[in-house]
């Protein structure tokens, strides 16, 4: 078998990156990934699920919730419900939740390729959602009963929108995953929902032109309504 010639290249890439990685530590930068610097065990755990518009606003959220809970989040991209229901166990864990806080949308309604090629071109016949609108429902189905076994308060986060010029993406299609969403939280009863989609619209001059992602005072913004929410949901918890 001959050997590929992309394995110095990978070998090259990882220790760059590891040697950038630990230069960034160094330096006193957060990951977002990096569970809290001190865990308060008097203080109620939240648990944020998302993919990397939540990865955006994850630290705010925790600045935000300082003194009033502790805040984590998988140390990855949570992407499609496919990979959610792949790995939900493993993202739950054995800590106790009193707050779970949890989105998938973006990544199951970008379009595929035929041999999966990334963000394709949704005008072609060949290009894809990465997950149907049905099969969404169904992954979310699964996903919100598993995460109600943990006892946690549970809030479904909205998807947030897709701007003109996005590549792989289509405008709209954020509002129908919404709505196909809503629609299995209201069966599986006392979900909360964040209606982070209609807040991130009304601050639309914050996200990236032709992107779906949003600058770091876009994702600053919206971390404000997912600690409003969270804490509004914590308030409940405690009546």
């Amino acid at each position: 078998m001959k050997r590929s010639g992309c394995r110095p290249l990978v070998i090259a890439f990882l220790l760059v990156f590891s040697v950038l990685t630990t230069n960034a530590f160094a330096q006193g930068k957060k990951s977002p990934f990096a569970p809290p610097t001190k865990i308060d065990p008097k203080l109620p755990n939240v648990l944020l699920i998302g993919d990397s518009i939540s990865i955006g606003y994850m630290l705010d959220v925790r600045k935000q919730l300082d003194g009033k809970a502790n805040v984590f989040r998988p140390s990855t991209n949570c992407g499609p419900t496919t990979r959610g229901v792949e790995s939900i166990d493993e993202w739950i864990g054995d800590r106790k939740w009193d707050v779970i806080h949890w989105n998938h949308g973006l990544h199951d309604l970008k379009y595929m390729g035929p041999k999966g090629e990334n963000l394709a071109d949704p005008a072609k016949e060949t290009s894809k959602p990465q997950v149907a609108l049905e099969d969404y429902k169904a992954n979310l189905k699964k996903l919100v009963e598993r995460i109600k076994e943990t006892g946690a308060s549970v809030i479904w986060c909205e998807t947030t929108p897709v701007p003109e010029g996005a590549k792989g993406r289509v405008v709209g299609d954020s509002k129908i995953y919404n709505d196909a969403a809503a629609e299995v939280m209201k069966q599986a009863g006392e979900i909360e929902i964040n209606p982070l989609y209609d807040f991130a619209i009304k601050h639309a001059e914050m996200q990236r032109k032709a992107n779906v992602h949003y600058t770091p005072e876009g994702s600053a913004k919206l971390a404000e309504q997912v600690a409003k929410t969270v804490q509004a949901a914590l308030a409940k918890r405690n009546r």
